[in-house]
């Protein structure tokens, strides 16, 4: 028997209307490519959404067209994820990191109608232009007073698509399974795979968000997005800080450690979210000037594992941390550590051996792990095996490739993280590795991330990386790539010694080597797959 309720379609505009309505003063606080520093609220931003809303529409944007960013983190790029998606287009965010092949691709295969490009990202396009669909239009979000020279023919303003258009706006109905974003892995197998997320799986995260890390998404708290835009929704910040009614501050293009705590400093941020390679530089700041920035108390740290010496050094100083994972294809937030009120009675080292895994599920997100037959594992902290995921946040399968879809689902319809992973009796899940990463040496299995976060807390490693390399003996050895933290380069056995405190002797890596810098992916990450290419076959 059905229940005799209202059934209303649940739709992203109606986030930023909220907000408006609730929480007028919440602030938007950007850095912009013009050089200062823009400040507005979510009233006005949402009278701005409208204006660009009609513009999309008086420029002939319909329903299902895919309408492109190639932006940095501001208030521009933010009225676009609510002025596409609300008359029923597509906001596709593009990585500007990628290179030119996968760019040239993803523009491509998504058949973007439209292009919004940031000032700094111009030239990019103005290369890859012949290379993109001939009938792609591209708006420079700026004014006609910074509008720049260029060689691309028809570029439209973005201000003057807002110019003279209503303030307000009917928002149309459609159904809640409306596609709205669209976003693009960095493809580190094969070209990038899409996925494609609809009002409703948009709408359920921001719930998610705001049930599961109440004390940072709340009314009043200042939150720096240095995840950005184009990197799954910035975490779903866009949507979770409007409906929670926090004030976003963006950082603009400048992300170094320098210029993120000045700006945390003048604004007052309580909370900043981003990957370790950003906080990494943030600590050495902090270190330098021997204070926090003013306000700081909560940093979420996700992308890719964080280090412990990396989650001690802020915890030491007040800060709290939340280890957080998730995917592009689950909207993305999966997981978070933020500690239960009887787990922050544990001393210091206990704390931090919990904070170090990547915590507990949010609501609506299920795990399991299984072994290689597929059978599933014990949540009992000791079995490890692959990680799977089910919810209404979750990708279904991937945009206009079923040939990738089919090979990430099982037969119960749950999606193959990639990861090997431990759950304990709490809930607490440990990422151990992901799949391609581990290293086979022997018959045993060896985690590069457990010898990875042993080497970095020696004081003298500013990031490291292990690989496997291939050996006639025992098929796989681990291979040590580190980046020494100054001039002060540890010795390779001080690093070795470390090591083989905490790990077997079978486990530690044959040969370790100093590079000047680590490769990053797109996405912030160090990349492993160029490391491979370079060592695997000795080429060092």
């Amino acid at each position: 028997m059905k229940g005799l309720m209202m059934h209303r379609p649940l739709k992203i505009a109606d986030l930023i209307t909220f907000a408006a309505e609730n929480y007028p003063s919440g602030e938007i606080v950007s850095v912009r490519t013009e050089g200062d520093i823009h400040r507005t609220t979510y009233r006005e931003t949402a009278k701005r959404v409208a204006q660009l809303a009609h513009g999309l529409k008086k420029i002939g944007v319909q329903e299902g067209d895919r309408v492109a960013t190639l932006a940095w983190n501001g208030y521009r790029h933010f009225e676009l994820y609510y002025g596409i998606s609300g008359i029923g287009a597509v906001c596709h965010t593009i990585n500007p990191r990628l290179s030119a092949e996968q760019m040239i691709y993803i523009v491509n295969h998504a058949e973007d109608r439209l292009l919004f490009v940031d000032l700094t990202f111009v030239p990019i396009i103005e290369k890859l232009r012949e290379h993109l669909p001939a009938e792609l239009r591209v708006v420079v979000m700026t004014d006609r007073a910074h509008m720049p020279q260029t060689s691309l023919a028809d570029v439209l303003c973005y201000e003057e698509i807002l110019e003279g258009e209503p303030e307000d706006i009917v928002w149309p109905d459609f159904p809640e399974d409306q596609a709205a974003g669209l976003c693009y892995t960095s493809g580190t197998t094969g070209h990038p795979k899409g996925t494609l997320y609809t009002h409703r799986s948009t709408v359920l995260h921001a719930f998610n968000m705001c049930v599961t890390i109440p004390k940072t998404l709340c009314e009043g708290t200042r939150i720096l997005p240095v995840v950005p835009l184009f990197h799954v929704n910035a975490w779903g910040l866009p949507y979770g800080a409007p409906l929670s009614g926090a004030s976003l501050i963006f950082p603009g293009g400048a992300l170094d450690g320098k210029s993120i705590f000045a700006l945390m400093d003048q604004e007052k941020v309580f909370s900043a979210w981003g990957v370790p390679t950003v906080w990494l530089g943030l600590m050495n700041e902090i270190t330098q000037r021997g204070r926090l920035p003013d306000g700081f108390g909560d940093v979420v740290v996700g992308g890719s594992a964080a280090p412990r010496s990396l989650i001690e050094a802020f915890e030491a100083k007040g800060v709290n941390v939340c280890h957080a994972w998730g995917m592009t294809e689950m909207s993305p937030l999966g997981t978070q550590c933020n500690l239960p009120p009887e787990l922050k009675k544990l001393p210091f080292d206990e704390r931090l051996d919990r904070k170090q895994s990547q915590g507990r599920r949010v609501f609506g997100v299920e795990m399991k792990i299984v072994d290689d037959e597929g059978n599933k594992l014990a949540n009992d902290g000791k079995a490890s095996g692959h990680l799977y995921v089910r919810g209404n946040t979750v990708t279904s399968g991937y945009f206009e490739n079923p040939e990738a879809s089919k090979t990430v689902f099982d037969e119960d319809g749950w999606f193959c993280t990639g990861d090997v992973a431990a759950i304990d009796p709490d809930g607490f899940l440990k990422i151990t590795d992901r799949s391609k990463d581990l290293i086979k040496s022997g018959g045993e299995w060896i985690s590069s991330l457990d010898l990875e976060n042993i080497v970095m807390s020696h004081p003298g490693v500013a990031s490291c990386a292990v690989i496997a390399v291939p050996d006639p003996k025992w098929d796989e050895r681990p291979f040590l790539i580190v980046q020494a933290k100054g001039d002060a380069q540890p010795q390779k056995e001080e690093l070795i010694d470390l090591l083989a405190e905490r790990v077997a002797k079978w486990q530690l890596p044959d040969e370790v080597v100093f590079v000047d810098a680590l490769p990053l992916t797109a996405t912030g990450k160090v990349s492993k797959l160029t490391l491979r290419k370079t060592y695997a076959e000795g080429n060092e």
